[in-house]
């Protein structure tokens, strides 16, 4: 008997998928536990296994359509096996949720699949590649932006890059005539936003405003908005600022990464985890939630999240038990969890937790300090800006020593804890920052 195939749910928050592609057609064989379609949630894209072995006996929804959790998406049975019309749930159900889906809100479309063609990708627009397409790209050379996916919405699918994976270095249509005198790509600076999410569509003015273009948000970019406005709005925030000096905190680092391996060397995002889960220890109103009407959720575990810019937005995959962990740890951690956030590999598992959230900008070497707004249903948050070399009068001199320091910045739940509890915490991280071997031993 045909067996459907649903949906899933990939986190606590998921109301919907999108299939981006099937990997299984109807008539295929598939195994239990085989890839079968890749979906885009709201955080990230994944590849969804089929629960059963056996024949696919029909697809109940088309690429690109949004489906909601628990849906039917296709059948499974035995070869040879027919379908009866009755046991199909697709067509009405599909298309009502297909109705619902927040994806598929009026507004531009993606185009519709495209041939097969190489080409540049235009200047300022955003490659679409699965994970599986980005890994095989990298593994064999090919650059992405030179192709035009043929996917839902351009997405470059694994189909398009076999050929130039089959063909011996395949060039990637160097022969086309370029723009004369084309001008040279200018630097990306650090800084730069996130490339748009979906291609802008021009529409009618509108009396009383400049011409203007619309984009449709990616789906994490929706997710972001909506969690972050239910934050601020709902949560009231206030925030506390310290400096640190860590000219000691630089030194061992330095120390410490001339004697690890590259995989164990640390960063200061490293050693700022570090300070606030056991900062965290004594404080434990903070790595909490509030619960309405008048509960506080205190969480046993400390589990560290990172704020990672990526290609589609920001998501906070987080380091479990992270004051029980030693730096070289924590070090091989954050690499792994940033470089597969970035390359869109994170297991929902991986991000759909942590309790306390750690946002740093420093790396950009211009934001002196910034405030940054709770990741629900988390207390607070910590925003970490540049290390800056600053001149510092210490107690009886008159002269000024040059150091570097560090601004921090914690936002919190008034619900849960009062500035007092704050400025404790940040007192305490500062100590554990300016006297760092604390972080070795304890």
């Amino acid at each position: 008997m045909a067996r459907p195939l649903v949906m899933p749910q990939m986190g606590y928050d998921m109301k919907e998928g999108t299939i981006l592609r099937w990997l299984k057609h109807e008539g295929d064989r598939v195994e239990r536990g085989e890839p079968i379609a890749e979906i885009e949630t709201d955080k990230v894209n994944l590849e969804i296994e089929s629960f059963a072995s056996g024949v696919i006996l029909k697809l109940l929804a088309k690429e690109g359509e949004t489906v909601p959790v628990g849906q039917p998406i296709a059948l499974i049975g035995e070869p040879g096996e027919k379908v009866e019309e009755e046991a199909v749930p697709a067509p009405a159900v599909v298309g009502a949720a297909t109705a619902a889906g927040t994806v598929t809100a009026p507004g531009p479309r993606a185009p519709e699949a495209a041939p097969l063609e190489e080409g540049p990708t235009a200047p300022g627009e955003r490659v679409r590649a699965s994970p599986l397409v980005r890994r095989l790209a990298a593994e064999h050379g090919i650059d992405l932006s030179k192709i035009r996916g043929s996917g839902p919405g351009g997405r470059i699918v694994k189909e398009d890059i076999l050929p130039l994976i089959a063909a011996p270095r395949a060039p990637l249509a160097p022969e086309q005539p370029a723009p004369a005198a084309a001008p040279p790509p200018p630097p990306v600076p650090p800084a730069a936003p996130p490339a748009a999410a979906a291609p802008a569509v021009a529409v009618a003015p509108v009396p009383g405003l400049p011409e203007f273009e619309v984009i449709e948000l990616s789906r994490i970019r929706q997710t972001i908005a909506r969690r972050m406005a239910e934050s601020f709005q709902q949560a009231p925030h206030f925030f506390v600022t310290t400096v640190a000096e860590v000219d000691a905190l630089l030194a061992l680092r330095e120390q410490i990464n001339a004697q690890v391996p590259e995989e164990e060397r640390v960063s200061v995002t490293d050693l700022l985890i570090k300070a606030c889960a056991l900062a965290l220890r004594d404080f434990p109103t903070l790595n909490a939630s509030f619960v309405p009407p008048n509960q506080l959720r205190i969480y046993k575990r400390i589990d560290i999240n990172i704020a990672v810019a990526t290609e589609h937005g920001l998501i906070a995959p987080y380091v479990p038990d992270a004051d029980h962990k030693p730096l070289a740890e924590i070090a091989r951690l954050t690499k792994d969890l940033i470089a597969r956030a970035r390359e869109e590999r994170l297991r929902p598992e991986e991000y759909q937790g942590g309790t306390f959230t750690i946002s740093n900008l420093g790396m950009f070497g211009l934001v002196e300090h910034f405030t940054a707004i709770i990741n629900p249903p988390q207390a607070a948050i910590l925003a970490v800006g540049s290390i800056l070399r600053e001149p510092v009068y210490r107690e009886g001199s008159e002269e000024p020593v040059p150091v570097r320091r560090l601004r921090l910045t914690l936002s919190v739940d008034h619900r849960v804890a009062d500035g007092a509890v704050a400025a404790r915490f940040l007192e305490t991280v500062r100590t554990l920052l300016e006297q760092p071997m604390l972080l070795l031993v304890r």
